[in-house]
Parts: C-alpha cells; structure tokens; sequence
C-alpha cells in the first residue's frame, strides 16, 4: 500500500464542497476524466515501475489539447485499500503545490491535462484499485466541472531463488524423491525437473508433479547418478536450484547399523541362554551330590524282631518263639531276608547254602564279582551267619 503525508483536512473539504457546487450548476461547462479502455486493469513486476494514465478534457472536444491559460487544475490520486475501500492518498496536486509518497509522482509537469501517475519500485502490497479524481477551476475560482476514474493494479512477483532437497536414500534398487520449492511468487510458480549433460533428460508427469515440485526416482541404479536441476517459473520469471544425485551400490548405512546391532543382541541373547544352562546344571547337581556324601545308610537287622537271636559269634543259639520252630509254609523269599539297600553298606544275595549237619554253619562266601568280607566290614557292614535248614524245614 502506498501512503503520504496527507494535505490539511480543509484542502479534502474544499474538494468535496467544489463537487457540490459543480453539482448544483449544471449549466455551466464540463470536463471529464478519460483512461484507456485496454488499460483499465495493469499488470506489473515487483521491482519495476509502472504508470497509471489518465487524463482529463473539455465536454465537447474531439481530441485533447493543452490546458487553456485560465484551468486551474486540483489532481488527487487515492489508493483504496482492502474489501472495505479505504482510500489512503498517493498523490495531491493542489495550488500549484505536489504532495505525493516518495515512489509517486505525476508523469507530466503540471500545469497539463495529463495526469498520469508513475510508481516506482512496485512491491506486492502495491496491488490494488486507484482512483484519478480532478477538478477544474478558473482563474476567478468559478468550477468548471469535475470526475475521477478507476484502475486496477496488479503487482506480480517472480518465483524466489527455490530450494532442492533429496529425501531417501540413494542406494541401488530404492526410490528417493527431489522436492523444490520457492518460498515466494505470484501467481503460483510451476516446477520442471531436468537431467544435466552429458545424460540430459527432460521429466514430465506422473513422475513429475509441476504444481509441488517433486520428482519421484525409482528403482534406482547407478546409471541415474548426475545433477537434477530444478526450475521454478511463471509468467514473470523463474529461478533454479539443483542437486546431485549418487546413487550407492554398498550397503545402506542403516542396513549395517541394523545388522550390527541385531548380531549383537542376538549374541546377548545366545550367552545368556548358556549361562542359565549352566546355572541350573550346577542346581541340579549339588543336591545330588549332598546326598551322595552326606546319606548315612541306615542300620537294619537282618531278621525281624520277635524272630531267632543269633549271637555275636553267628550261631544260633536259642530260638524265643514257638512261632520259630513252625515249619515254613512254602519256600522263602530270600527278599524278606534282605536288608536295605545303603552306599555304606550292601549285602549281595547269597546262592543258596549246602545243608550241613553240623552245629556251625560256614559263613558265605562271595561269588563271582561279589564283595568280599574284608571290605563289607570296611564299609560297615555286620557280619552275619545265615543257619542252615533241614529237610523239614526247620532250623538246626
């Protein structure tokens, strides 16, 4: 938006009450303001300068002439600003005095009935409708008529120097995309990607989108490595950026990151499995072995209680039960003789003896990869004479 100082309130209030006066005296000679019809609507370039034309004329002249000796001119050019039309002043021309924003000044030397108005170093803000409004006096101050016209000005902006960015990883067989984007531009700036020499390739869509500025690779290979160069243009003008594709035949830095670590933790896992392995082989084993050394095997008598008394010396020598002397009621179990099995002592199953006749019978002798005496006596073991049976049954 363009401003100015403005001129002193009366200066408006003259204008206005000029108008009035115009109004009321139509009898009295009218002027007009005049625009080009192909110039009503003016397009420009931020940076640039533009003029808006317009002039004024008598009613009833063919062609514009130059200002006779007594026109006493009034020339104010407003901005009207936003929806609401607020009008801000660019420029006033008023009592031979010019008041104007500095980047606003009148084409021509006043007095003359051309009062185009030249803006100079447009920027975007400066878009917008203007209004040329003129009054025309004599010399005495009599109005000689008075009428403002409209323009539209549009300031356009190239596309800012854009910037190229490569998203992905450029690694055979993968897709990566270049994007590019201008920050700034009116209207809207339309992308092209193209492929530097000496592989120049020029892409258009559905791997190229013009309105985002993408460009969509895939399935890369090393043949598609060069410099990408990004246009970005409009109406107005354009800007490149580019970037430099390499596309990579070893691995991805994230696959040996990945792997690396996956081996790691597979070889965290691997150990502990081992050492709780180990840890419950020991479990197992100590009570195992607590047993082994610390059992003490319990000491039984061959012969139950209540049955014969052997002595010391292993002979028979009394019998204390009548139940004793009952002959057997079938062949005995040599199981029921047995006593428990123990680590500190264990007695063999004898063979069967030979009947003696005589009082002592002979102690038992190992067989064949049995214990011998010596060492059941080492480990604990009593000593014990089993008697002999007659053909009866009965104890001798």
């Amino acid at each position: 938006m363009i401003s100015m100082p403005g001129p002193p309130a009366t200066s408006l209030l003259r204008v206005l009450l000029l108008g009035l006066t115009t109004l009321a005296s139509p009898s009295r000679a009218q002027m007009e303001v005049h625009v080009s019809t192909s110039l009503t609507k003016l397009q420009a370039v931020e940076g640039a300068e533009v003029v808006l034309p317009a002039w004024y004329s008598l009613h009833g002249e063919l062609s514009p002439t130059k200002p006779k000796p007594w026109e006493v001119p009034t020339v104010m050019w407003f901005f009207l600003e936003g929806k609401d039309k607020n009008m801000t002043q660019v420029l006033t021309y008023i009592g031979q005095v010019t008041m104007s924003e500095p980047r606003a000044s009148l084409v021509y030397s006043m007095p003359s009935r051309n009062v185009s108005l030249r803006l100079r170093d447009l920027q975007e803000k400066d878009s917008g409708s203007y209004l040329c409004f003129v009054n025309l006096q004599d010399n005495q101050g009599t109005v000689k008529g008075q009428s403002s016209k409209h323009l539209e000005l549009d300031v356009l902006v190239p596309p800012a120097p854009p910037s190229c960015h490569l998203r992905g990883v450029a690694h055979v067989g993968t897709n990566v995309t270049l994007s590019c984007q201008s920050p700034r531009s009116k209207p809207t700036a339309q992308y092209q990607w193209v492929r530097s020499p000496p592989s120049s390739q020029v892409f258009f869509a559905p791997v190229l989108d013009a309105i985002h500025g993408s460009l969509s690779l895939k399935n890369l290979s090393t043949s598609m490595s060069g410099v990408y160069v990004c246009k970005a243009h409009n109406e107005v003008g354009s800007a490149q950026c580019n970037v430099t594709l390499t596309v990579s035949t070893g691995p991805r830095a994230t696959v040996v990151a990945g792997a690396v670590v996956g081996t790691m933790v597979g070889l965290g896992l691997l150990a502990g499995l081992v050492l709780l392995y180990q840890h419950r082989g020991k479990a197992l084993e100590e009570p195992a072995n607590d047993i082994k050394e610390d059992a003490i095997a319990p000491r039984t008598l061959l012969w139950p209680k209540g049955s014969d008394t052997i002595s010391k010396n292993g002979t028979l020598s009394s019998v204390t039960s009548a139940r004793a002397l009952r002959p057997p009621q079938g062949p005995s179990r040599l199981g029921a003789l047995t006593p428990t099995p123990s680590l500190s002592s264990q007695v063999l199953p004898s063979p069967r003896l030979p009947r003696t006749e005589g009082a002592h019978p002979q102690p038992i002798s190992p067989g064949p990869g049995g214990v011998s005496s010596s060492a059941l006596s080492r480990m604990g073991a009593v000593p014990v004479m089993v008697p002999a049976q007659s053909q009866a049954g009965s104890l001798v």
